[in-house]
């Protein structure tokens, strides 16, 4: 058995019922960590169903106990771009300064968001145990989210000194006050906190998700495909015209100021201390700030 991660698929491609596909993040060894080789490998997958006219609901799906642990961290590694070709126009990637950087994030992060957030079918996320920070990337650009009950979302972004992660639909996913908090301590949201606050349409027993999953999807892939898909881009442009789109773009930029910041401070991307408050809270575990409050109260 070859056990060298470097070549084995990221992303797994199914049918698993008429009119659905299921596309599966297959790196559980990693906590389903996303390196460029994944991020594209899940944009071949969807380009694949999207273009089966068969297919009329897509699922995103992750092997093992966790969802994703997000971006892989061995960055100059995992996010290699010598020889690729781009997918959303972008381009300069051994520029130097800070355009280099710049350039690849637009591509593998904010480009892909924003691209899949449009992707002409309903796309449903399956979410159980921790998405943690580049994640949510994966999550939010989806339609509808159904979570297991032992699921928690995190962003410990500003660990690293930075205001978010690259695709900043925060306020409009949690609210403001709930984006700001989730953004200034690192707090889990735990499943049902999420679907109280608008983030999750649904949450099961974890025994359950796959197939509580697959029946919502089968349901919408039952009805007339052209008025979902003209209620996608109804509810889509809604959200463009409060802002959502400038913002995300705007705040692009904004973390691309903490990149240089930090190199400038600390010769990398981001700060040194942050994963050492990360793994603290870790160990506190995933229920740490309930247990904070009651301790004060």
């Amino acid at each position: 058995m070859n056990d060298d991660d470097s070549t084995r698929p990221r992303v797994r491609l199914e049918h698993p019922a008429d009119g659905v596909a299921r596309v599966v993040l297959t790196r559980p060894a990693k906590l389903n960590a996303q390196d460029r080789r994944m991020l594209h490998e899940l944009d071949d997958a969807y380009q694949t169903a999207v273009r089966d006219e068969s297919v009329r609901v897509i699922v995103l799906a992750a092997e093992g106990d966790d969802f994703s642990s997000g971006h892989d961290l061995d960055v100059d590694r995992a996010f290699d771009m010598d020889g690729v070709t781009p997918r959303t126009l972008t381009g300069g990637f051994d520029a130097p300064g800070a355009e280099g950087w710049y350039a690849v994030e637009e591509e593998v992060f904010l480009g892909l968001c924003l691209r899949w957030r449009e992707l002409p079918r309903p796309l449903i996320a399956q979410v159980q145990g921790r998405a943690i920070g580049g994640a949510l990337e994966l999550i939010w650009p989806c339609d509808l989210i159904v979570a297991a009950d032992d699921a928690v979302f995190l962003d410990p972004t500003s660990a690293f000194g930075a205001a978010a992660a690259e695709y900043f639909v925060h306020p409009w996913e949690l609210g403001h006050r709930r984006a700001k908090e989730m953004l200034f301590t690192g707090d889990p949201i735990g499943a049902e906190d999420a679907r109280a606050l608008g983030m999750v349409n649904r949450v099961v027993p974890r025994a359950d998700l796959e197939a509580e999953t697959l029946a919502l999807a089968r349901r919408i892939a039952a009805r007339p495909q052209f008025g979902i898909r003209l209620a996608k881009r109804a509810v889509n442009r809604a959200l463009d015209l409060q802002g959502m789109r400038s913002t995300v773009e705007s705040t692009f930029d904004t973390h691309h100021l903490a990149h240089a910041h930090n190199r400038e401070l600390f010769g990398s991307l981001v700060d040194p201390s942050g994963p050492a408050i990360i793994r603290a809270d870790a160990q506190r575990g995933p229920d740490h700030r309930t247990t904070e409050r009651s301790d004060e109260a």
